[in-house]
């Protein structure tokens, strides 16, 4: 790095900008309903004022803490904040409810910091290399890469594998509704043109979780006990944090540099990222049977993989220009608009641009730690709020978090909806992560499908003609063989040991 790049990039205004933007992402990603995109997205209108060096590190700054930040509704209300925090939200609310909401948002903050960092430093060293696997990445990969992602939400779920694939399949149905991608027919929209762009992710996160928990909260009323109000202190909590990283550091480091790889395919993103991570984790770990249930081990891959991936994202958008994520879409943009062309020939015409990346994000992480610490102090008082006072609350700000995503009245309809689906489904021991990640993926596995098939010509061999799509496709068919495994036998164990309410998810 030049010592012209250097001064730029810690000049007064490059370091205000990415304080501010630090905040502003924090802040966005604490809310329910606003997600790290719709973050850039309303920066975008102030990048056409700034330099293009400290455009990219705002959106840099905006997008590392906003991942991170998405952790803290999750946490503390079981809204998470991005479908990525969908992983590992059910550990990490059991474990707010027992009493540790300021420990395990430290251990989401500090493994999100060093999954950041260990993701900018594989992006610095080695990003022309996954930049050529990145690129051989067709719609045959891509789909093999998202059947692997919604499988992992079936084998990490706790729920049966049977309640977990008809989640899963509720989830892809939903993913249906709108514009046949093959033939431009409307699906399901019985006339409504407003869904025509189909149903968006966040009005559905808000409703399967959200309104499902408020409508829970009002069943249970005055039996219900406020969560533990005796939060840790400051120091205990950053103590017991840094207990958990040390006894993790082995799976911090592995979902660090497999977030980023993962990160680092075309359309992966961290969704897929966080749900592989925390799927290997949950096979790797010594207490597997713990997941699920406020087990901090997940908490520490998932958080790691979120922030590492969005460092991965960028390397098929800086190498060749491909959208690694919708946030790098955005940032693509701002760049041509910029006269900035990114592709190979980037590294050598504006080194500057790419070495100013590699700053911006490691001062992002280190900076995301103060203003993390601040936003877990004042957010881990949410629940000393009554519940009959906090759910309404939440009720109101998720329904405007909707309404703003689309600026569509069926917003408000989907979130009631799904509410109550949710709410049912798991009153029956149905669990909502595996549709959810239906609904986030769906899309993409059908597009790529689709495109797949037109290319194949309908043969099916041809999605294991090329290398990199046999490995992905037989490790989705083994993963399928042994959910199907499993799913035989939990049958045959519950027709000699039948348990109707074995399955039924309680909170404590």
């Amino acid at each position: 790095m030049s010592a012209s790049t250097l001064a730029a990039l810690f000049s007064p205004t490059s370091l205000a900008v990415i304080l501010a933007c630090t905040l502003y992402g924090t802040f966005i990603g604490a809310m329910p309903g606003l997600t790290a995109t719709m973050a850039v997205a309303l920066l975008v209108p102030f990048t056409y004022f700034m330099d293009p060096l400290i455009a990219i590190s705002a959106i840099v700054a905006t997008t590392t803490t906003a991942i991170f930040a998405g952790d803290v509704p999750g946490t503390l209300m079981r809204i998470p904040g991005t479908p990525a925090s969908a992983a590992y939200v059910e550990d990490a609310y059991r474990l707010s409810r027992a009493g540790r909401s300021r420990s395990t948002l430290m251990v989401s903050l500090f493994a999100a910091c060093i999954g950041g960092l260990v993701g900018v430093a594989l992006l610095a060293l080695i990003a022309p290399q996954l930049a050529r696997v990145a690129v051989q990445f067709s719609s045959f990969e891509t789909f093999w890469l998202a059947c692997l992602g919604l499988s992992c939400a079936v084998l990490t779920s706790n729920g049966s594998v049977a309640k977990s694939f008809s989640s899963l399949f509720l989830g892809l149905f939903i993913a249906t509704i709108g514009i046949d991608v093959a033939v431009g027919h409307p699906r399901f929209t019985f006339g409504n043109y407003e869904l025509f762009d189909g149903i968006s992710f966040i009005p559905a996160i808000i409703g399967l979780f959200a309104l499902s928990e408020i409508l829970r909260s009002a069943q249970i009323g005055h039996r219900d006990q406020p969560a533990n109000a005796a939060q840790e202190s400051f120091s205990k909590a950053l103590h017991e944090a840094a207990l958990v990283l040390r006894r993790f550091k082995r799976n911090i480091a592995r979902s660090s540099v497999l977030g980023t790889l993962i990160g680092a395919l075309p359309g992966a993103g961290a969704d897929i990222a966080a749900w592989i991570c925390y799927a290997i984790s949950r096979r790797f770990s010594r207490h597997p049977e713990r997941y699920g249930t406020g087990y901090i081990e997940g908490v520490t891959d998932g958080g790691s993989a979120n922030n590492a991936a969005i460092g991965g994202a960028w390397t098929p958008a800086l190498v060749f220009g491909i959208p690694g994520d919708s946030v790098t879409a955005i940032a693509i943009g701002i760049l041509l608009l910029n006269g900035m062309s990114p592709g190979p020939q980037i590294f050598t015409e504006s080194p500057e641009l790419v070495h100013t990346l590699y700053g911006a994000f490691a001062l992002s992480n280190l900076a995301m730690i103060p203003a993390g610490l601040l936003v877990i102090m004042a957010s881990s008082q949410v629940i000393r709020i009554p519940r009959r006072v906090l759910m309404p609350c939440v009720l109101l700000f998720s329904l405007v978090g909707a309404y703003a995503i689309t600026n569509s009245i069926i917003a408000i309809w989907t979130v009631l909806a799904l509410g109550v689906l949710g709410y049912a489904m798991e009153a029956n021991g149905f669990p909502l992560a595996p549709a959810i990640l239906g609904i986030v993926l769906g899309t993409i596995v059908e597009e790529n499908f689709m495109t797949s098939m037109m290319k194949a010509q309908g043969d099916l061999l041809a999605f294991f003609d090329r290398p990199w799509a046999a490995a992905l496709g037989t490790l989705t068919l083994l993963l399928w063989a042994l959910l199907l495994t499993r799913g035989i036998y939990e049958s045959v164990q519950r027709r000699r040991h039948p348990s109707p309410s074995s399955e039924t998810e309680t909170y404590p």
